[in-house]
């Protein structure tokens, strides 16, 4: 797979990969891979939020008055 990246991104990328010790090839997989895992959390966290909303409903409405 070929990554193309501005020089920007690139500059920012080699100094990532340097300040954690590891290849650029590296620091990529783990920012994408770190990436995954946040999306992951919010998403479980606004199911989570949801169904409590749903479960207390009937106590936040009548904490909201």
């Amino acid at each position: 797979m070929t990554l193309r990246l501005s020089e920007q991104d690139e500059q920012t990328l080699a100094e990532l990969a340097a300040s954690e010790g590891v290849s650029r090839q590296e620091a990529t997989v783990r920012a994408i891979r770190e990436a995954a895992a946040r999306r992951g959390h919010e998403l479980q966290v606004r199911e989570l939020s949801a169904r409590a909303r749903e479960r207390y409903a009937e106590v936040l409405e009548r904490l909201g008055e």
